[in-house]
C-alpha cells in the first residue's frame, strides 16, 4: 500500500509542476506560484533590511535569489535543489547580516566603509576616484539634497556605505558611528 501512495505522489507531483524544461503553462504557473511564497519566506527569513537598505551587501541576495529561482520556476533545474540552495542563499545574508553586526572588522568586509569627500570645501581627491565621483556628480547631490549650487556652509561629504551621498553642514559637529 506505500508503495503505491509513493508512486502516487509521484505521478501526482509530475503531473503538477513537472519535470525538466517540457512543461506546460499550467505546470510553469503552479511552479510560480509555489516559488512566489517560498521567496516570501526567505525574505521574511533574510529580514526587513533586505529592501529597506538597497546596500551592495543587500543588492546580492536579490539578484541571486531572482537569477536561481527563475530556474525553478522554468524548470532549467531540478526544483529542490534550487529551493534548497536558495534556503542556503539566505541564511548565509542573515548570518553575515547578524556577524556583521555584532564585528566591525566583519562589517567593514561586508558592507564598506564611509568615505570622505570633502572637508571644508577641499575635495579628497582619492576618495573620489576610488568611488567614481566626480565633483559634478557631488555638486548634483548638494543641489538634490539642499537646493544649493555650492559648497557654501557645508562643512563634509562623505559617501556612505550604501552608496547613498550624505552632507553635513557647518555647526554640525556631531558625528556618529
Amino acid at each position: 500500500m506505500s508503495w503505491f501512495l509513493k508512486r502516487l505522489t509521484m505521478e501526482i507531483e509530475k503531473l503538477l509542476i513537472g519535470k525538466g524544461a517540457e512543461l506546460s503553462a499550467l505546470q510553469m504557473s503552479i511552479r510560480a506560484v509555489i516559488v512566489f511564497f517560498l521567496a516570501l519566506i526567505m525574505l521574511r527569513i533574510a529580514g526587513i533590511r533586505t529592501f529597506g537598505k538597497k546596500s551592495a551587501f543587500d543588492n546580492v541576495i536579490i539578484i541571486m535569489l531572482g537569477a536561481v529561482l527563475s530556474r525553478a520556476i522554468t524548470g532549467s533545474s531540478p526544483f529542490l535543489p534550487i529551493v534548497c540552495s536558495s534556503f542556503i542563499l539566505v541564511i548565509i545574508h542573515r548570518l553575515l547580516a547578524m556577524f556583521s553586526y555584532k564585528s566591525d572588522f566583519i562589517g567593514k568586509l561586508v558592507k564598506g566603509e564611509k568615505k570622505l569627500l570633502y572637508k571644508d570645501k577641499m575635495p579628497v581627491h582619492e576618495n573620489m576616484q576610488s568611488v567614481q565621483l566626480s565633483h559634478k556628480d557631488v555638486v548634483e547631490e548638494i543641489r538634490i539634497q539642499l537646493h544649493q549650487a555650492d559648497l557654501d556652509g557645508i562643512k563634509e561629504i562623505y559617501i556612505e556605505r550604501n552608496g547613498e551621498v550624505s552632507i553635513i553642514k557647518e555647526g554640525k559637529d556631531k558625528e556618529y558611528g
